[in-house]
């Protein structure tokens, strides 16, 4: 275990911004740039983003193909609107606000019940109703969305996670993000709420980032903070060798998405409720990088592989197929 967690330590230095650019490269690392210029910009329509920004219009595409989505309660684009709605949130009891172009987890509020004082966040903070239409004007102000434009607040159904994850999550509700190519998912990570991150799944904010096996659906090291760690800070117990429930459904509900929204290069987020399976959360036209370090392994790697290949399996049991190839051939990278 010393050894494993020496060798995550020694990799994160690797990844120091500092590092010149060609070592860093020859470690199939991702960096922005070029992520920004031969990914994104090369198989993501600028046309397409919409699809993906705005999470209503996302949540409705996915259930018009049949794909798992949290259910919407409501949504609110109206100052005016905004009291008679909160009046409403108090008879569903546990719910979600969000924004519908929000990004990196910003302006999420998770309400796990009601009391006679206000509405109980997940941190175990209460809200009154003020607060709560307080939140929802900040959302249509603008507050939280992409480019501060104004915007329409969502209230959707709260997750009950999957209880294999009771003892490795503070409050919230992890998730899975995925990163898919041409249809095919190349990597992935688990990412746990602490109590540092106000019960939310949000790295930035300081949940904790765990790799995935590809092949098996196992989780390997976790970060946080770009710290290695082996046991969730809050309740003490391994996020190592954990093993993800209905692996590949998840899997299959990435690479659907790219057949769904026609974007080439995706961050997909998959939640895992307690009674539905596996639900599509959002996704992402610009998914973050730090996948590679919760993984251990670098992304261009897997994209490369991805890129020589003249022609890409049809069917979405032959992509999963393929990503778990990606997986073994470069899992002795580091």
């Amino acid at each position: 275990m010393f050894e494993q967690k020496s060798s995550r330590l020694n990799w994160l230095k690797a990844f120091d911004a500092k590092m010149p650019w060609r070592r860093l490269e020859k470690l199939g690392i991702l960096g922005m740039n070029k992520r920004n210029g031969d990914f994104i910009a090369k198989y993501n329509p600028r046309a397409k983003y919409p699809l993906v920004d705005d999470k209503l219009q996302t949540k409705r595409l996915a259930e018009d193909a049949g794909l798992a989505v949290p259910k919407l309660y409501g949504t609110v684009k109206i100052e005016k609107d905004i009291p008679e709605l909160v009046k409403k949130l108090i008879s569903y009891g546990d719910f979600v606000i969000k924004p519908a172009h929000g990004s990196g987890g910003e302006g999420i509020l998770v309400v796990i019940g009601v009391t006679q004082h206000g509405f109980r966040k997940s941190s175990g903070q209460i809200v009154s109703e003020q607060g709560i239409e307080h939140h929802i004007s900040n959302i249509l102000s603008g507050m939280y969305s992409l480019g501060g434009l104004p915007d329409t607040a969502l209230i959707e159904q709260r997750v009950q996670f999957d209880p294999v994850f009771a003892d490795i999550s503070y409050q919230g509700v992890p998730d899975i993000r995925t990163i898919v190519l041409k249809g095919v998912p190349v990597m992935a990570m688990l990412r746990l709420p602490t109590h540092a991150s106000d019960g939310k799944a949000n790295l930035h904010q300081g949940a904790i980032g765990v790799g995935i096996d590809l092949n098996t659906g196992k989780t390997l090291g976790g970060v946080m903070h770009e710290q290695a760690v082996a046991l969730h800070p809050d309740t003490g117990f391994p996020i190592t060798d954990v093993q993800i429930p209905d692996w590949d459904l998840i899997l299959k509900l990435t690479a659907q998405c790219y057949d769904l929204v026609g974007l080439g290069y995706i961050g997909v987020d998959i939640i895992l409720d307690r009674n539905l399976g596996p639900l599509m959360l959002e996704m992402n036209a610009r998914p973050g990088l730090s996948i590679q370090i919760a993984n251990q392994c670098g992304l261009l790697t897997r994209l490369n592989q991805i890129e020589a290949m003249i022609e890409l399996p049809n069917s979405i049991d032959d992509r999963i197929a393929l990503a778990k190839t990606l997986q073994i051939n470069t899992s002795q990278q580091f």
